[in-house]
């Protein structure tokens, strides 16, 4: 330190000084503005950029949210179809099978008023049969009961035995 005081020279540190002051105002005139302002846009330039993505971020999240939404509608949409998809058929089931009673038990009835007038039509087929058989028996057994004389007046006399005059 001492070698320096010894060979300070005033006339250099001047120099040196106003050498240094015309740098300054040189770096300060040229270069530190245009830096400054480099960086100041740079800054403003990754300030935008980190609102930008603050922006996308939020509209990611409410685009999130609303194909959540959008998710939940169509989820419950589908389920509201699929109920009346359902219910639609159980009553077209049960409309099915209320057809299929009302038409069997028109059937059935059909098939009782067929049978009763079967069974009447046969019943007045055999009182026919039964009708033509007793005249050909009656008719055989009055042929053979007539044929001789003597029963022929026998049956007279019982007969109006049997009538009594009013």
């Amino acid at each position: 330190m001492e070698k320096l005081l010894e060979e300070f020279s005033l006339g250099l540190f001047v120099w040196q000084s106003l050498a240094f002051v015309i740098l300054l105002f040189l770096l300060k005139k040229f270069a530190w503005k245009p830096i400054l302002d480099a960086v100041d846009e740079r800054e403003q330039g990754i300030k935008s950029a980190l609102e930008s993505a603050e922006k996308a971020k939020l509209e990611m999240e409410n685009l999130q949210a609303d194909n959540e939404k959008l998710l939940k509608e169509a989820r419950l949409e589908r389920d509201a179809m699929l109920k009346e998809a359902r219910d639609m058929k159980n009553k077209m089931i049960e409309e099915a099978k209320d057809e299929a009673r009302v038409e069997a038990t028109k059937l059935m009835q059909q098939a009782q008023q067929a049978i009763i007038t079967e069974k009447q039509s046969a019943i007045a087929e055999l009182k026919s049969q039964v009708a033509l058989l007793s005249i050909d028996i009656a008719e055989k057994v009055l042929k053979s009961e007539l044929a001789d004389e003597q029963k022929q007046e026998a049956l007279v006399e019982s007969l109006l035995k049997d009538a009594k005059i009013n």
